[in-house]
């Protein structure tokens, strides 16, 4: 079991606060977005076994059996298949979406066989790999899930009474359900620049005035004004979720995070196609390839389980799950056939592994277990626990 020294990424969507607050730091006064756990290489989180630190993605790569275990390596590699982050978003994110697992794959071929730098701006796949993610809120927290039925966005857009949006009212009301999808998302974001910031202004000023329903479309449009993803955020379903709440964002399903704190899991991948809400490039083509143009209804999950509670998801990559300590309460035995990252999000809990290592943990401190080791918890608090299905 070793300590996890941990990065914290400054991106400018970052709240400047939240994650210092929960770690008890002084804040910088900058943007700090999301802190990275595992060992994603733009990132590795960085662990000292007695000679030196070094980052966790030399000492997997160095004995992937001893650290994953067979089953892990044969299922997945010799890499750790996910990574953890706490993200704490102060201003929306990009409005996004994953491919899945054999669109990446083809689509980071094609783009190697073009010879597209993996550096440049206009790259779309970094890695073959896909990137289904699990966000559970800490704090209250905002974010955009999946398309709404066509007919609800037309009543959202018409409501504003912006005579620009009419044409867009008018497309979903006229067409079945993914060819009204497709061809409003298109129109939006294919239009001519300056028209279409001349549309966001006026949606803004109305949303502004609306309020209600409205708002969280005019605060997007004060982070970005005359960006379409503003007008491309009305078609999607606006999630709260509550402490402890959590939302699954699969393959092709166009989401933002919005505002809040939260434990974020994903399959260890940088691919993403963006549909607005970024001055970064947005691949439209490329976009209508991936995006799932069908209505989604955006599942709130809550954890289920006694002792360990679980998130439930599809994914085999990541499996994550929390334990809610009581003071005097029994000490839970973490299962040890995979490895896991556990992060502790209050409290004073402490891990006690079979080794005979005890690590006293706070909110925000991380450890790694490799598989095989049994580790006890006990104390009072929350712990996350981060592992794979093997």
């Amino acid at each position: 079991m070793d300590r996890l020294s941990n990065t914290v990424r400054p991106y400018a969507w970052g709240s400047p606060t939240a994650i210092p607050e929960l770690l008890g730091t002084e804040p910088t006064g900058e943007p700090q977005a999301e802190m990275w756990m595992g060992a994603h290489p733009g990132a590795p989180s960085r662990l000292d076994r007695g000679s030196g630190e070094r980052s966790l993605s030399e000492v997997i790569a160095a004995d992937p059996e001893r650290e994953l275990g067979a089953a892990t390596v044969a299922k997945f590699g010799p890499r750790l298949p996910f990574l953890l982050k706490l993200l704490a978003a102060g201003a929306p994110l990009s409005l996004q979406v994953h491919p899945d697992l054999e669109q990446a794959r083809a689509g980071f071929a094609d783009e190697e066989r073009r010879g597209v730098p993996i550096d440049a701006p206009h790259r779309n796949y970094k890695d073959p790999n896909h990137k289904p993610e699990l966000i559970c809120a800490l704090t209250p927290f905002e974010g955009l899930c999946g398309f709404r039925t066509p007919q609800e966005s037309a009543d959202l857009l018409a409501g504003l009474g912006v005579d620009s949006l009419e044409p867009y009212v008018d497309l979903l009301r006229a067409h079945p359900e993914e060819a009204a999808l497709r061809e409003v998302l298109t129109a939006v974001l294919t239009a001519d620049r300056h028209e279409m910031a001349r549309t966001v202004g006026e949606t803004t000023t109305a949303a502004a005035r609306l309020g209600g329903r409205y708002a969280p479309y005019a605060a997007l449009a004060h982070h970005y004004p005359g960006d379409p993803g503003v007008i491309a955020a009305m078609l999607l379903n606006h999630v709260r979720l509550q402490p402890g709440e959590a939302m699954f964002l699969d393959a092709g399903v166009p989401h933002a995070y919005l505002d809040g704190l939260g434990v974020e899991i994903l399959a260890n991948s940088d691919n993403v196609l963006r549909c607005g809400l970024t001055p970064k490039h947005v691949d439209v083509p490329e976009l209508l390839k991936i995006v799932r143009l069908e209505p989604t209804e955006p599942g709130v999950l809550r954890p289920e389980g006694d002792g360990e509670e679980v998130y439930e998801t599809p994914i085999d990559e990541f499996r994550l799950s929390r334990y809610l300590l009581a003071p005097g309460g029994t000490p839970r035995q973490l299962p040890d056939t995979t490895p896991q990252i556990l992060l502790c999000t209050a409290g004073s809990p402490v891990a006690r592994g079979s080794a005979g290592g005890e690590e006293p943990l706070t909110p925000g401190a991380a450890v790694f277990v490799p598989a095989g080791e049994k580790v006890e918890l006990s104390g009072s608090g929350t712990v996350f626990r981060a592992t794979v299905v093997a």
